[in-house]
């Protein structure tokens, strides 16, 4: 059975970092491209960024742009998010997301094949 599985979360003070994995099992993440996703419980997911893992090609929503940087090692068949300079506003559950078939256009937007649970993620001030 297809699993991904996050981890890494966890307290930090602000402007401090994390790196979250994504961890597949059940699957080869070199034929997925992954997106990364938050949530504020009550509020609507957001994209963070995306890897097409054949190339490595990254694209970034505006608030990860210049904080955030997406990696893969497929050795491992795990993704990570690494995030610097954490700010409380980041505060949120994270999660990861792989699909097989993206051809271009808004990745946040798209139906992905499988979705991992999620590790969260606080900031404080």
């Amino acid at each position: 059975q297809a699993r991904l599985v996050e981890s890494g979360g966890g307290l930090v003070q602000s402007g401090g970092s994390l790196r979250l994995s994504c961890v597949a099992s059940g699957l080869s993440l070199y034929d997925y491209d992954i997106g990364w996703f938050r949530q504020v419980p009550g509020k609507e997911r957001e994209g963070v960024g995306f890897i097409v893992n054949t190339d490595g090609t990254t694209d970034y929503a505006p608030l990860a742009e210049n904080r955030f940087t997406i990696s893969g090692d497929n050795a491992k068949n795990t993704v990570y998010l690494q995030m610097d300079n954490l700010k409380p506003e980041d505060t949120a559950i994270y999660s990861c997301a792989a699909t097989k078939f993206y051809v271009g256009g808004a990745w946040p937007g798209i139906l992905y094949d499988y979705y991992g649970q999620g590790t969260l993620v606080a900031v404080s001030a």
